[in-house]
Protein backbone atom coordinates (compact mmCIF):
# COMPACT_ATOMS: atom_id res chain seq x y z
CA UNK A 1 0.00 0.00 0.00
CA UNK A 2 1.36 3.49 -1.05
CA UNK A 3 -0.10 7.52 -0.28
CA UNK A 4 -1.15 8.67 -3.29
CA UNK A 5 -2.71 11.95 -2.36
CA UNK A 6 -2.36 14.05 0.91
CA UNK A 7 -5.06 16.64 0.85
CA UNK A 8 -6.74 19.47 2.66
CA UNK A 9 -10.60 20.21 2.24
CA UNK A 10 -11.89 23.46 4.18
CA UNK A 11 -15.74 24.39 5.20
CA UNK A 12 -17.55 26.13 7.20
CA UNK A 13 -20.03 26.34 10.17
CA UNK A 14 -21.51 27.93 13.08
CA UNK A 15 -19.40 28.31 15.95
CA UNK A 16 -20.74 29.58 19.51
CA UNK A 17 -17.46 30.38 21.03
CA UNK A 18 -14.37 32.89 20.80
CA UNK A 19 -10.91 33.37 21.71
CA UNK A 20 -9.61 36.34 23.88
CA UNK A 21 -6.33 38.65 23.08
CA UNK A 22 -4.81 35.58 24.87
CA UNK A 23 -6.34 32.95 23.39
CA UNK A 24 -8.67 31.77 25.60
CA UNK A 25 -11.64 30.35 24.87
CA UNK A 26 -15.54 32.06 25.76
CA UNK A 27 -18.93 31.58 24.82
CA UNK A 28 -19.96 34.37 22.29
CA UNK A 29 -22.63 35.21 19.87
CA UNK A 30 -23.01 32.82 17.23
CA UNK A 31 -20.80 33.46 13.79
CA UNK A 32 -19.19 31.62 10.47
CA UNK A 33 -15.92 29.63 11.13
CA UNK A 34 -13.85 27.80 9.17
CA UNK A 35 -12.76 24.10 9.50
CA UNK A 36 -10.00 21.91 7.61
CA UNK A 37 -10.15 17.71 7.34
CA UNK A 38 -6.76 16.54 6.08
CA UNK A 39 -7.57 13.42 3.60
CA UNK A 40 -4.54 10.84 3.32
CA UNK A 41 -5.57 8.86 0.40
CA UNK A 42 -3.83 5.25 -0.75
CA UNK A 43 -3.63 3.45 -4.40
CA UNK A 44 -5.48 0.61 -1.93
CA UNK A 45 -8.62 2.73 -1.54
CA UNK A 46 -8.44 3.26 2.06
CA UNK A 47 -8.69 6.64 3.40
CA UNK A 48 -7.22 8.48 7.06
CA UNK A 49 -8.57 11.55 8.48
CA UNK A 50 -8.16 14.13 11.17
CA UNK A 51 -10.28 17.65 11.84
CA UNK A 52 -7.70 20.79 12.29
CA UNK A 53 -4.76 21.30 10.06
CA UNK A 54 -2.58 23.78 8.54
CA UNK A 55 -3.89 23.60 4.92
CA UNK A 56 -0.48 25.39 3.42
CA UNK A 57 2.31 23.73 5.41
CA UNK A 58 0.21 20.52 4.84
CA UNK A 59 0.58 21.42 0.53
CA UNK A 60 4.29 22.92 0.58
CA UNK A 61 5.91 20.56 3.31
CA UNK A 62 4.19 17.40 4.36
CA UNK A 63 2.25 15.98 1.00
CA UNK A 64 5.66 15.88 -0.84
CA UNK A 65 7.11 14.08 1.69
CA UNK A 66 4.17 11.38 1.65
CA UNK A 67 3.33 10.45 -1.54
CA UNK A 68 4.80 7.22 -2.60
CA UNK A 69 4.98 6.38 1.28
CA UNK A 70 3.56 2.99 2.67
CA UNK A 71 1.24 4.46 5.42
CA UNK A 72 1.58 1.62 7.49
CA UNK A 73 5.15 2.78 8.21
CA UNK A 74 4.10 5.48 11.13
CA UNK A 75 7.42 5.62 12.94
CA UNK A 76 9.14 6.51 9.77
CA UNK A 77 7.05 8.66 8.60
CA UNK A 78 6.75 10.60 12.08
CA UNK A 79 10.46 10.41 12.49
CA UNK A 80 11.09 12.23 9.15
CA UNK A 81 8.47 15.40 9.91
CA UNK A 82 10.12 15.63 13.18
CA UNK A 83 13.39 15.87 11.72
CA UNK A 84 12.33 18.40 8.75
CA UNK A 85 10.57 20.27 12.42
CA UNK A 86 13.92 21.42 12.95
CA UNK A 87 14.93 24.30 10.37
CA UNK A 88 10.77 24.63 9.76
CA UNK A 89 9.89 25.43 13.16
CA UNK A 90 8.14 28.78 12.00
CA UNK A 91 5.81 26.10 9.91
CA UNK A 92 6.08 22.50 10.75
CA UNK A 93 4.31 22.93 13.96
CA UNK A 94 3.77 20.17 16.45
CA UNK A 95 -0.02 20.02 16.03
CA UNK A 96 0.56 19.93 11.99
CA UNK A 97 2.95 16.77 12.55
CA UNK A 98 0.20 15.14 15.41
CA UNK A 99 -2.73 15.55 12.23
CA UNK A 100 -0.95 13.87 10.01
CA UNK A 101 -0.01 10.85 12.66
CA UNK A 102 -3.27 11.01 13.50
CA UNK A 103 -4.29 10.96 10.36
CA UNK A 104 -1.87 7.76 9.35
CA UNK A 105 -3.29 6.02 12.38
CA UNK A 106 -6.84 6.47 11.29
CA UNK A 107 -5.79 5.04 8.30
CA UNK A 108 -4.29 1.73 9.81
CA UNK A 109 -7.98 0.86 11.99
CA UNK A 110 -9.81 1.42 9.01
CA UNK A 111 -7.63 -0.93 6.86
CA UNK A 112 -7.19 -3.36 9.17
CA UNK A 113 -11.13 -3.35 10.76
CA UNK A 114 -10.09 -2.05 14.15
CA UNK A 115 -10.50 0.80 16.45
CA UNK A 116 -6.93 2.48 16.67
CA UNK A 117 -7.52 1.43 20.83
CA UNK A 118 -6.80 -2.32 19.85
CA UNK A 119 -3.98 -1.82 17.53
CA UNK A 120 -2.41 -0.12 20.22
CA UNK A 121 -2.78 -2.93 22.62
CA UNK A 122 -6.13 -2.39 23.91
CA UNK A 123 -6.64 -2.35 28.12
CA UNK A 124 -10.38 -0.87 28.19
CA UNK A 125 -13.10 0.19 26.35
CA UNK A 126 -14.21 3.26 28.94
CA UNK A 127 -11.84 5.93 30.98
CA UNK A 128 -13.66 8.05 33.96
CA UNK A 129 -14.16 11.84 32.12
CA UNK A 130 -13.42 14.82 34.65
CA UNK A 131 -15.20 18.28 34.20
CA UNK A 132 -12.59 20.77 32.49
CA UNK A 133 -14.17 23.99 32.62
CA UNK A 134 -13.51 27.23 30.47
CA UNK A 135 -11.21 29.73 31.85
CA UNK A 136 -13.41 32.38 34.25
CA UNK A 137 -14.92 35.02 32.44
CA UNK A 138 -17.29 38.48 33.12
CA UNK A 139 -20.09 37.36 31.96
CA UNK A 140 -23.43 36.99 34.19
CA UNK A 141 -24.10 33.34 35.16
CA UNK A 142 -21.04 32.05 33.39
CA UNK A 143 -18.15 31.86 35.04
CA UNK A 144 -17.75 35.66 36.34
CA UNK A 145 -17.66 34.44 40.50
CA UNK A 146 -16.29 31.92 42.49
CA UNK A 147 -20.20 31.56 42.99
CA UNK A 148 -20.37 30.86 39.87
CA UNK A 149 -18.09 27.93 39.56
CA UNK A 150 -19.45 26.20 42.41
CA UNK A 151 -23.17 26.19 40.73
CA UNK A 152 -21.26 24.91 37.90
CA UNK A 153 -19.46 21.86 39.93
CA UNK A 154 -22.56 20.81 41.34
CA UNK A 155 -24.16 20.83 37.98
CA UNK A 156 -21.37 18.69 36.60
CA UNK A 157 -21.50 16.03 39.44
CA UNK A 158 -25.26 15.67 38.99
CA UNK A 159 -24.56 15.04 35.44
CA UNK A 160 -22.15 12.21 36.24
CA UNK A 161 -18.81 13.46 36.40
CA UNK A 162 -16.44 11.67 39.18
CA UNK A 163 -14.58 14.54 39.08
CA UNK A 164 -13.96 18.57 38.42
CA UNK A 165 -11.00 20.87 36.97
CA UNK A 166 -10.99 24.81 37.11
CA UNK A 167 -9.40 26.65 34.37
CA UNK A 168 -9.60 30.20 36.68
CA UNK A 169 -9.81 33.80 35.28
CA UNK A 170 -6.29 34.60 33.16
CA UNK A 171 -5.41 38.04 31.48
CA UNK A 172 -6.84 40.05 29.69
CA UNK A 173 -9.69 39.97 32.81
CA UNK A 174 -9.89 42.19 35.10
CA UNK A 175 -8.33 41.28 38.24
CA UNK A 176 -6.32 38.60 36.80
CA UNK A 177 -4.27 37.18 37.97
CA UNK A 178 -4.75 36.55 41.52
CA UNK A 179 -4.41 33.76 43.73
CA UNK A 180 -6.83 35.26 46.44
CA UNK A 181 -9.38 34.97 43.74
CA UNK A 182 -8.11 31.54 42.75
CA UNK A 183 -8.15 30.11 45.99
CA UNK A 184 -11.70 31.67 46.22
CA UNK A 185 -13.05 29.71 43.11
CA UNK A 186 -11.30 26.68 44.60
CA UNK A 187 -12.58 27.09 48.35
CA UNK A 188 -16.69 27.74 46.50
CA UNK A 189 -16.11 24.79 44.81
CA UNK A 190 -14.90 22.52 47.40
CA UNK A 191 -17.87 23.45 49.96
CA UNK A 192 -20.20 22.86 46.91
CA UNK A 193 -19.20 19.27 45.91
CA UNK A 194 -17.79 17.91 49.66
CA UNK A 195 -14.90 15.98 50.26
CA UNK A 196 -14.91 13.11 48.00
CA UNK A 197 -14.79 14.68 44.64
CA UNK A 198 -11.42 15.00 43.10
CA UNK A 199 -10.80 18.68 42.10
CA UNK A 200 -8.11 19.87 40.27
CA UNK A 201 -6.48 23.62 39.32
CA UNK A 202 -4.92 24.77 36.04
CA UNK A 203 -4.11 28.40 37.10
CA UNK A 204 -2.64 31.47 35.49
CA UNK A 205 0.70 29.80 34.01
CA UNK A 206 3.30 32.95 34.82
CA UNK A 207 3.03 32.89 38.66
CA UNK A 208 6.38 33.59 40.21
CA UNK A 209 7.33 30.81 42.69
CA UNK A 210 6.13 32.46 46.23
CA UNK A 211 2.64 32.46 44.37
CA UNK A 212 2.70 29.18 42.86
CA UNK A 213 3.40 28.26 46.40
CA UNK A 214 1.01 29.82 47.72
CA UNK A 215 -1.65 28.85 45.71
CA UNK A 216 -0.59 24.84 46.38
CA UNK A 217 -0.62 25.51 50.37
CA UNK A 218 -3.79 27.20 50.21
CA UNK A 219 -4.82 23.68 47.62
CA UNK A 220 -3.53 21.15 50.24
CA UNK A 221 -5.61 22.55 53.05
CA UNK A 222 -8.51 21.61 50.49
CA UNK A 223 -7.10 18.45 49.42
CA UNK A 224 -7.27 19.41 45.52
CA UNK A 225 -6.05 16.47 43.75
CA UNK A 226 -3.48 18.23 41.13
CA UNK A 227 -2.46 21.47 40.01
CA UNK A 228 -1.06 22.31 36.64
CA UNK A 229 1.40 24.67 35.11
CA UNK A 230 1.46 27.40 37.74
CA UNK A 231 4.79 28.65 36.53
CA UNK A 232 6.60 28.72 33.17
CA UNK A 233 7.39 25.28 32.42
CA UNK A 234 10.11 26.75 30.63
CA UNK A 235 11.98 26.76 34.23
CA UNK A 236 12.67 23.21 35.25
CA UNK A 237 13.96 23.78 38.31
CA UNK A 238 11.33 26.26 39.51
CA UNK A 239 8.94 23.59 39.41
CA UNK A 240 11.89 21.09 41.28
CA UNK A 241 11.62 24.04 44.35
CA UNK A 242 7.52 23.83 44.02
CA UNK A 243 7.53 19.93 44.64
CA UNK A 244 10.10 20.18 47.57
CA UNK A 245 7.85 22.61 49.42
CA UNK A 246 4.22 21.33 49.10
CA UNK A 247 3.34 17.82 49.30
CA UNK A 248 0.07 18.51 46.86
CA UNK A 249 0.63 16.62 43.78
CA UNK A 250 2.45 19.09 40.76
CA UNK A 251 1.20 17.60 36.98
CA UNK A 252 3.81 18.34 34.27
CA UNK A 253 4.77 19.11 31.79
CA UNK A 254 2.21 20.73 29.65
CA UNK A 255 2.61 22.81 27.33
CA UNK A 256 6.90 23.00 27.22
CA UNK A 257 8.17 21.92 24.04
CA UNK A 258 10.71 18.81 23.86
CA UNK A 259 7.96 15.45 23.69
CA UNK A 260 8.89 12.72 25.18
CA UNK A 261 12.18 14.26 25.99
CA UNK A 262 11.68 16.41 28.20
CA UNK A 263 9.42 14.52 30.05
CA UNK A 264 12.08 12.50 30.83
CA UNK A 265 14.21 14.74 32.01
CA UNK A 266 11.41 16.31 34.42
CA UNK A 267 10.58 12.95 36.11
CA UNK A 268 14.29 12.43 36.44
CA UNK A 269 14.82 15.63 38.14
CA UNK A 270 11.79 15.43 39.93
CA UNK A 271 10.25 18.62 38.67
CA UNK A 272 6.62 16.59 38.45
CA UNK A 273 4.74 14.20 40.29
CA UNK A 274 2.40 13.03 37.88
CA UNK A 275 3.10 13.28 34.05
CA UNK A 276 1.47 15.34 31.57
CA UNK A 277 1.01 15.15 27.57
CA UNK A 278 -1.39 14.91 24.89
CA UNK A 279 -1.46 13.94 21.11
CA UNK A 280 -1.32 17.99 20.58
CA UNK A 281 1.77 18.84 23.17
CA UNK A 282 4.21 15.95 21.83
CA UNK A 283 3.04 15.59 17.68
CA UNK A 284 0.32 12.85 17.74
CA UNK A 285 -0.18 10.00 18.95
CA UNK A 286 3.23 8.12 17.79
CA UNK A 287 4.90 10.23 20.57
CA UNK A 288 2.23 9.98 23.22
CA UNK A 289 2.76 6.09 23.21
CA UNK A 290 6.19 6.76 23.82
CA UNK A 291 5.75 8.87 26.58
CA UNK A 292 3.00 6.82 28.03
CA UNK A 293 5.91 3.88 28.56
CA UNK A 294 8.25 6.13 29.54
CA UNK A 295 6.26 6.96 32.50
CA UNK A 296 5.13 4.07 33.40
CA UNK A 297 8.76 2.56 33.36
CA UNK A 298 9.49 5.21 36.15
CA UNK A 299 6.46 3.99 37.99
CA UNK A 300 4.41 7.59 36.92
CA UNK A 301 0.90 8.38 36.11
CA UNK A 302 0.49 9.93 32.90
CA UNK A 303 -2.66 12.47 33.06
CA UNK A 304 -3.08 12.94 29.32
CA UNK A 305 -3.89 16.91 28.34
CA UNK A 306 -7.00 17.41 26.59
CA UNK A 307 -10.01 15.59 24.59
CA UNK A 308 -10.56 14.25 21.36
CA UNK A 309 -10.47 10.56 19.61
CA UNK A 310 -6.65 10.80 19.66
CA UNK A 311 -6.42 11.25 23.27
CA UNK A 312 -9.46 9.04 24.17
CA UNK A 313 -7.53 5.87 22.08
CA UNK A 314 -4.15 6.31 23.92
CA UNK A 315 -6.18 6.08 27.59
CA UNK A 316 -7.96 3.17 26.42
CA UNK A 317 -4.80 1.24 25.65
CA UNK A 318 -2.92 2.51 28.66
CA UNK A 319 -3.18 1.37 32.47
CA UNK A 320 -1.08 4.38 34.04
CA UNK A 321 -3.87 7.50 33.28
CA UNK A 322 -6.36 8.06 35.15
CA UNK A 323 -8.95 10.08 33.93
CA UNK A 324 -10.17 11.82 30.73
CA UNK A 325 -10.53 14.93 30.29
CA UNK A 326 -13.83 16.47 28.86
CA UNK A 327 -14.13 20.04 27.97
CA UNK A 328 -13.73 22.48 27.67
CA UNK A 329 -17.08 23.28 29.08
CA UNK A 330 -19.06 26.18 30.13
CA UNK A 331 -22.69 26.90 31.71
CA UNK A 332 -23.59 28.49 28.17
CA UNK A 333 -22.18 25.28 26.28
CA UNK A 334 -24.11 22.53 24.97
CA UNK A 335 -20.75 20.07 24.70
CA UNK A 336 -23.18 17.05 24.73
CA UNK A 337 -24.13 18.67 21.38
CA UNK A 338 -21.95 16.63 18.40
CA UNK A 339 -19.50 18.76 16.00
CA UNK A 340 -22.01 19.93 12.87
CA UNK A 341 -19.01 17.73 10.43
CA UNK A 342 -19.65 14.33 12.73
CA UNK A 343 -23.04 12.42 12.32
CA UNK A 344 -22.24 11.70 16.44
CA UNK A 345 -20.50 12.32 19.42
CA UNK A 346 -16.92 11.31 19.14
CA UNK A 347 -16.94 11.27 23.13
CA UNK A 348 -20.12 9.91 24.85
CA UNK A 349 -20.68 10.07 28.45
CA UNK A 350 -22.98 7.79 30.38
CA UNK A 351 -24.79 8.75 33.31
CA UNK A 352 -22.06 7.47 35.95
CA UNK A 353 -19.37 9.98 34.58
CA UNK A 354 -17.41 7.21 31.91
CA UNK A 355 -16.40 7.87 28.36
CA UNK A 356 -17.28 5.19 25.90
CA UNK A 357 -14.75 4.54 23.36
CA UNK A 358 -16.44 4.24 19.68
CA UNK A 359 -15.80 0.56 18.62
CA UNK A 360 -15.79 1.30 14.97
CA UNK A 361 -12.55 1.27 12.90
CA UNK A 362 -9.63 3.96 13.06
CA UNK A 363 -10.17 6.74 15.13
CA UNK A 364 -14.35 6.42 15.72
CA UNK A 365 -15.08 9.33 13.52
CA UNK A 366 -18.57 9.03 11.93
CA UNK A 367 -18.14 11.81 9.08
CA UNK A 368 -20.72 13.52 8.14
CA UNK A 369 -20.16 13.85 4.51
CA UNK A 370 -23.18 15.75 3.41
CA UNK A 371 -22.33 18.77 5.57
CA UNK A 372 -18.45 18.61 4.54
CA UNK A 373 -19.48 19.20 0.92
CA UNK A 374 -22.39 21.34 1.03
CA UNK A 375 -20.18 23.63 3.01
CA UNK A 376 -16.85 23.16 1.56
CA UNK A 377 -15.11 26.52 0.48
CA UNK A 378 -11.50 24.79 -0.74
CA UNK A 379 -10.11 21.80 -1.62
CA UNK A 380 -6.16 21.12 -2.05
Amino acid sequence: MKITDVETIRFTYISNTERDSDGHGHPGPKREAAQTLLKISTDADVCGYWFGTNAEVIRGVVKPALIGEDPFMREKIWRDLNHRQRLNLGTLSDKVIMSVDLALWDLAGRALNQPVYKLLGGYRDKVPAYASTMCGDDLEGGLGTPEDYARFAEWCVKRGYPAFKLHTWQPPYKGAPSVKRDLEACTAVREAVGPDVPLMLDPYHYYDREAALALAKGLEKLNYYWMEEPMDEHSMSSYVWLCEQTHLPICGPETCEGKMYVRAEWIKAGACDISRCGVGDVGGLTPLMKTVHLCESFGVRCEIHGGGPGNLHALCAMSNGEFYERGLLHPFIDFDEPAPWLREHGEPMDDKGYVHIPQSPGLGMNINWDYIEKNKIDRG
